[in-house]
């Protein structure tokens, strides 16, 4: 049994929530969001400012969505009246990035440089070495930092790369002389 789809979903002040037609709105002061849910699978209710969550049959889909959307619903409210950031630090001699209106340059140590798009929603303030990525859209925030992370993940030996702030690169020993 799920207990986060028994949680009963909190809607705070300044945020709207409705469902029409499977698809769930969600409309604070930082935008909107939207995404589509099976409703006859897991029943979705708004009361007043609570949102809560139900299954309709007792299927294995219904137990995996049920606590997937109570999940959901959470971090779509989170997103629109705070939002979400991560933040990105990149580490080695050369290693650097630029913003270039709505893409990214970073030259990471190959023979060319490296051009991102920045989706839409998102917004990346660069800073030296820290880049920060804030959005409302909890799952474009973390893909977007994964997608540039792997272009460059930090080694052990001397922790060159692109890491999460916060992250602990365990380093190793490198070759002794004699």
């Amino acid at each position: 049994m799920s207990r986060i789809g028994k949680q009963i979903v909190k809607i705070p002040n300044g945020v709207n929530v409705t469902l029409a037609d499977g698809i769930l709105s969600v409309k604070g002061p930082k935008g909107e969001l939207k995404r589509e849910f099976k409703t006859n699978i897991v029943s979705v209710d708004i009361n007043g400012d609570e949102v809560t969550f139900s299954k309709k049959q007792d299927t294995n889909m219904s137990k995996a969505l049920w606590g997937t959307y109570a999940s959901h619903v959470k971090n779509m409210i989170k997103g629109v009246s705070e939002g979400y950031e991560k933040k990105l630090i990149i580490e080695g001699v050369g290693y650097k990035w630029d913003l270039n209106g709505k893409s990214i340059k970073m030259a990471l140590g190959f023979s060319h440089d490296v051009f991102m798009d920045i989706p839409e929603g998102l917004n990346v303030v660069i800073e030296k070495a820290v880049m920060t990525i804030s959005g409302i859209d909890k799952e474009l925030v973390g893909l977007f930092s994964a997608k540039i992370r792997d272009l460059k993940k930090p080694e052990p030996y001397k922790g060159k790369g692109i890491r999460y702030d916060g992250e602990f690169i365990r380093r190793k020993q490198g070759k002794k002389s004699a």
